[in-house]
């Protein structure tokens, strides 16, 4: 991402910065909203005629233009570092994580993002960009399956469409070079419905890269109910990713949820068996699986993803949080699988 003795890029640098370094610190949406709006608002604009604005002092006669967001502008023009740069870069721009570093150093990408296809707040191209200027080989959208209506989970014709605007991305990135050593995967998180089925077609199922499959709807269901339905998914051989296992919320807006009641040992042995991989949910308020299950999971042979979860930009800098998660369980790199290079991720996860 662009680093602050970089504002001089231009405005629409110092304003993307701005907002990853608030998604990064899980502040409020609608701050982030401004300033990725006032970037949008500027990318159409002849950079003589922003300047020109500056120099007037009519920056906020632009629609979508506010007044956080001129200052920024302002500044950048003018090459000077916005004060509300340098301010989020001391609270939000530092390491993420105390461990893992080592780790984190080895990740080659992530299998879990979403885009405003479904319930992310930033396009599929913005959420490439900033994982391709994380110096990311590749990154998976999984944007939700349509069972989940409350996240605008895409049935299969969206899917399908949105298979077409990946394909337009990477030849985007292709053409221009801006790319290189960049894939967007095609993937998908997937419902696990009640009876441990999959939430979309076995057509679209197969047309993609990765597949992420999760628990979002009665989390509280029987246990044995829970085991068999989660044994089902696992068992399915369009199923990659097992994702965040337990569903549990430790802090956060959402407000705190318990675990969901499983057999753990069952389905780990499952994961270890069909070569599922155990995905370690790096977001804060997730933490899942948790340690203890973490542990267990490791002790009976399973294959990992570290993956953020990341509904914004700035959260794909989460990584950190699951890699130091995984370092302190004494988790082999190897296996983990965002650790591979692309041909022997996609290899691993063909049906």
């Amino acid at each position: 991402m662009t680093r602050p003795q970089e504002y001089a890029d231009g405005p629409i640098a110092a304003l993307r910065r701005v907002a990853f370094l608030l998604e990064r610190g899980r502040e409020d949406t609608y701050k982030v909203k401004a300033f990725r709006g006032a970037a949008a608002a500027l990318l159409p604009l002849d950079p003589d005629d922003v300047a020109a604005h500056v120099e007037a002092g009519t920056l906020s006669s632009i629609p979508g233009i506010g007044a956080s967001s001129a200052a920024v502008v302002a500044d950048a023009v003018r090459g000077v570092l916005p004060d509300r740069l340098a301010r989020l870069e001391a609270e939000h721009g530092g390491p993420l994580a105390q461990g893992g570093s080592e780790l984190l150093a080895q990740l080659r990408g992530d299998l879990h993002s979403h885009s405003d296809w479904s319930d992310g707040g930033s396009p599929i191209e913005e959420m490439a960009f900033t994982a391709m200027e994380l110096g990311r080989e590749y990154q998976l959208l999984t944007d939700h399956s349509p069972r989940l209506k409350v996240a605008r989970g895409l049935s299969a014709e969206r899917l399908a469409r949105q298979l077409d605007v990946v394909d337009a991305v990477n030849d985007h990135l292709d053409a221009t070079g801006a790319g290189e050593g960049f894939t967007l995967l095609k993937g998908i998180e997937v419902d696990i419905l009640d009876d441990g089925s999959l939430d979309q077609t076995d057509e679209l199922l197969a047309r993609l890269d990765v597949r992420v499959a999760s628990v979002h709807s009665k989390l509280r269901m029987d246990a044995d109910a829970m085991t068999r339905r989660m044994l089902a998914a696992v068992h399915n051989p369009f199923v990659n990713v097992l994702g965040h296992c337990t569903g549990r919320l430790v802090t956060g807006g959402r407000g705190k949820r318990p675990e969901s009641e499983f057999d753990a040992r069952a389905v780990f042995e499952a994961c270890a068996e069909t070569g599922t991989a155990v995905e370690i949910n790096s977001r804060p308020e997730r933490r899942d699986p948790p340690t203890r299950l973490l542990e267990l999971a490791r002790d009976l042979g399973c294959l990992f993803a570290i993956d953020t979860d990341a509904h914004a930009p700035g959260q794909l800098d989460f990584l950190a949080y699951g890699a130091e998660r995984a370092a302190a369980a004494g988790i082999e790199p190897d296996r983990i699988v965002t650790t591979w290079p692309k041909d022997r991720l996609l290899e691993w996860a063909a049906v």
